[in-house]
């Protein structure tokens, strides 16, 4: 995660490569006469290049990138749903809501391993380490508790307004893959995730 982060803000930071050649060419373009180098007219043009990537990143906001369609689960769904909803999914994390559509807390992959062993899983094959030398499965002990027994929280969030720069540095900050994003009412609007951010960043980039 902290990988893909750092590498989306390198590439914000490093604008297209271009050429003399491509300079001369956009140079000859422009009609009347230019009292510049390419040199010059190169990094004008970086630098301006970076401005607007730093002037689009604060101009989208959350609103603008959020998946509407959000997977989430109680605080009283039972782990066993929780588990089969992200399994049917595809999905490594989700929302907890609580009585009134508020966002108590995440639930995520890291939760369950974290609670199937019996010191802090580091992956998936730490857990399957455990259950052959214990000869039972350590998930056992999960089936009767619910979302709001392993969750994360307080939960990490947004609002819709939150522009993306900011969205970045919180993915980078807290190391997540995901954060909820709430409406006025502090209810759940959306979600923005890595993959969300990534996408638009590069994108942003490109065009």
């Amino acid at each position: 995660m902290k990988k893909d982060i750092r590498k989306m803000q390198d590439y914000q930071k490093k604008p297209v490569d271009i050429s003399d050649d491509d300079i001369l060419k956009a140079m000859r373009e422009i009609e009347g006469y230019l009292d510049i180098t390419p040199a010059d007219f190169k990094e004008v043009y970086q630098i301006a290049y970076q401005h607007a990537v730093e002037r689009l990143m604060h101009f989208i906001k959350a609103r603008d990138i959020m998946t509407k369609e959000v997977v989430f689960v109680k605080k009283e769904t039972s782990l066993q749903e929780t588990a089969e909803i992200m399994a049917s999914h595809g999905i490594a994390g989700v929302p907890v809501t609580g009585d009134n559509g508020e966002v108590v807390g995440v639930i995520s992959e890291k939760d369950f391993l974290f609670h199937m062993s019996s010191k802090e899983a580091t992956s998936f094959m730490t857990i399957i380490v455990q259950c052959l030398k214990n000869n039972r499965c350590v998930a056992v002990p999960l089936r009767d508790q619910k979302a709001e027994n392993i969750m994360t929280k307080p939960a990490i969030t947004v609002d819709e307004n939150t522009p993306l720069s900011e969205i970045i540095n919180v993915f980078a900050q807290k190391n997540i893959n995901r954060v909820p994003v709430l409406n006025p009412e502090k209810k759940l609007a959306g979600i923005v995730s890595r993959a969300d951010i990534l996408q638009t960043s590069f994108s942003t980039a490109k065009g």
